[in-house]
């Protein structure tokens, strides 16, 4: 038999890698703009087109590189940050393996020129499909200029299967804030198709919060900080009121790397028990610095999951902290009692002698003392034949109206009148009879079903009504969800909205659809970005249905509200009208039958 194990070329190498490293164009970002942050750079410019697709451009004023070192930083595990496999153990920096720019080169058409600080000329090395195209001197600043062109250009399949430009750049922004968020100290500037998303300058980390995600947020954030031998945490929570269902802002950080941790996650939400509804998030940034001995890093190809060795205990302490956080800036609400026309209580005092209660009487009262007379007695006769005729005129009216009434009415009827078609239980269901048994409705999912048909309907027919607002209601929204807002725009506009840009993530709502009323609109609006993204963006048809259900859910009437049976009786007509009776848009039960059988039986 013949061997038929052989070594991969170093092409087909690095492809591999880049399918674990390089997932979209926001994993390009993440791996340059970390090296710059390596070489110690404190001002970083992006520069993308077409959500990076066409281009994907990072410069940076950080150490740069010699002419042997840009060559050989293309080769596959060529690293500066360790040495030895003990510095694995020990990282204080965001790269290690040496297999990003490798991987990046094998799928796109890369440029870098460099230069450090004590050249005068630079390096100007060109790569296509991970081959080197050419390599010269040139004249540039300190620093690296990275140009990625034309991402997996000799992969057809996985630029096929990338989504639409607002998703990936939604996907872009959202690695870039995870780094922007650790490192305040650092100048970034972000530009997209010419114009500029971003421009953050040096601050700190509250301020570079509220750049990111708008100055609504400033109101609403706890600082968090604590130390202890075993880790440090420090970083900012959200009050009570920031809740949200969904899409909400939650970083978390360990040594300056983002990382999805649910264990943490689920100290910080513990410590808001029962102060947020059932199944609301805070947004908190939180940042945990611990000994590089006591974490391993090197578990995930995209870093972002980090196994601790004291999980238990920091647990408790990051816990602990957010409690502290929020006792100490009365995030709590205090209990108040009522103190007002309360009884005063004297205290008893031994020394006073208590005095014995005199009794209080009438001395001039005389019950025999004869008084004045209250009516007039005048004319007594007539009042009481007038009263006796309007009684007697009174009975004989009442009497003539049931007997006609009892001639007109069977018994059935009488029973079908007394007894209502619908029955509400609790302000949540509707309970009407049918021929099989008692019919049981949640009133809230069947509103929804309705609304959400109603509004596909008008999606379709593009026959949305605008209501406009007397007081346009503000609404901020970060970058990321921006441009999100900004694709989706064309379609809000047929249900009914007006937006208007005013620049800066603010949005002014003029007009909204019509026929909706006691409903904030600020945050309608975060809930339609927030299902599209989670949706993940799509056709027409997807994004009609989003928009459709975000808005049903929010002018469902609530549970709880107490129906009228002309109301009862439009929500059933109107459920039975629908496409789809049983079930709602996201596959809940709207009703169910519990049959005259069992009831029997229950009762037997």
């Amino acid at each position: 038999m013949s061997d038929i194990i052989q070594l991969l070329p170093d092409m087909v190498a690095n492809q591999i890698a880049a399918g674990e490293v390089i997932q979209r164009p926001a994993s390009v970002i993440k791996e340059l703009v970390e090296n710059s942050i390596d070489a110690e750079a404190k001002t970083i410019n992006i520069i993308v087109v077409d959500a990076g697709r066409t281009l994907i451009q990072v410069i940076d004023d950080g150490k740069g590189m010699s002419e042997t070192d840009a060559r050989l930083s293309f080769e596959r595990h060529a690293t500066s940050k360790i040495r030895q496999a003990s510095d694995l153990f020990n990282l204080h920096t965001m790269g290690f393996r040496g297999e990003a720019l490798a991987s990046i080169a094998a799928v796109a058409q890369v440029e870098l020129q460099t230069r450090p600080r004590d050249n005068e000329i630079g390096t100007v090395l060109s790569l296509s499909g991970g081959k080197v195209v050419g390599q010269e001197v040139c004249s540039c600043p300190i620093g690296c200029n990275f140009k990625v062109e034309n991402i997996f250009f000799n992969v057809p399949a996985r630029r096929k299967f990338l989504k639409s430009n607002a998703t990936e750049l939604n996907n872009i922004l959202t690695a870039f804030e995870r780094i922007a968020l650790v490192y305040p100290e650092i100048n970034f500037t972000f530009h997209s198709n010419g114009s500029e998303l971003f421009h953050l300058n040096a601050c700190g980390v509250r301020q570079r919060i509220v750049d990111i995600f708008g100055k609504r947020l400033d109101q609403d954030l706890l600082p968090v900080n604590v130390e202890t031998s075993l880790c440090k945490i420090s970083g900012f929570v959200g009050k009570p009121e920031s809740s949200r269902k969904k899409c909400i802002n939650q970083y978390l950080f360990a040594n300056g790397r983002f990382l999805k941790h649910p264990y943490f996650h689920k100290a910080v939400m513990s410590a808001f028990d029962r102060m947020i509804p059932m199944g609301e998030q805070i947004p908190y940034y939180i940042y945990i610095d611990v000994d590089p001995d006591t974490i391993d890093v090197n578990i995930h190809p995209t870093k972002t999951e980090i196994k601790f060795e004291n999980e238990q205990a920091i647990w408790q302490i990051l816990m602990a902290a957010v409690k502290d956080s929020i006792g100490k800036f009365c995030a709590v609400p205090s209990i108040d009692f009522d103190t007002q026309d309360t009884p005063e209580i004297p205290l008893f005092n031994p020394v006073n002698k208590v005095a014995m209660p005199k009794p209080d009487y009438n001395s001039t009262y005389n019950p025999f003392k004869t008084t004045q007379e209250r009516h007039n007695q005048d004319n007594w006769e007539q009042l009481y034949t007038t009263s006796r005729e309007n009684g007697k005129t009174s009975d004989n009216h009442v009497f003539d109206a049931f007997e006609q009434e009892s001639q007109t009415t069977t018994p059935n009827e009488i029973i079908a009148e007394k007894s209502p078609a619908h029955y509400q239980y609790k302000g949540r269901y509707i309970m009407t009879a049918v021929k099989s048994g008692l019919m049981i409705i949640d009133q809230h999912r069947a509103h929804v079903r309705i609304l959400y048909d109603n509004y596909l309907d008008k999606f379709k027919k593009k026959s949305g009504t605008v209501q406009r607002l007397l007081f346009p209601e503000m609404v901020q929204l970060p970058q990321s969800q921006s441009v999100i807002l900004q694709k989706i725009m064309p379609e809000m506009e047929i249900v009914g909205f007006d937006l208007t840009d005013l620049g800066g993530g603010s949005y002014a709502i003029n007009g909204v659809p019509s026929g909706i009323n006691d409903v904030n609109w600020s945050n309608m609006v975060k809930d339609i970005i927030d299902n599209y993204i989670e949706k993940g963006g799509g056709v027409h048809d997807d994004l009609y249905k989003s928009l459709s259900l975000t808005l049903a859910r929010n002018s469902a009437i609530p549970v709880g509200q107490v129906l009228s049976n002309t109301e009862m009786e439009n929500i059933v007509n109107d459920l039975f009208a629908s496409t789809n009776v049983n079930y709602t848009p996201e596959g809940n039960n709207i009703l169910c039958i519990l049959p005259q059988s069992e009831i029997e039986h229950l009762l037997s």
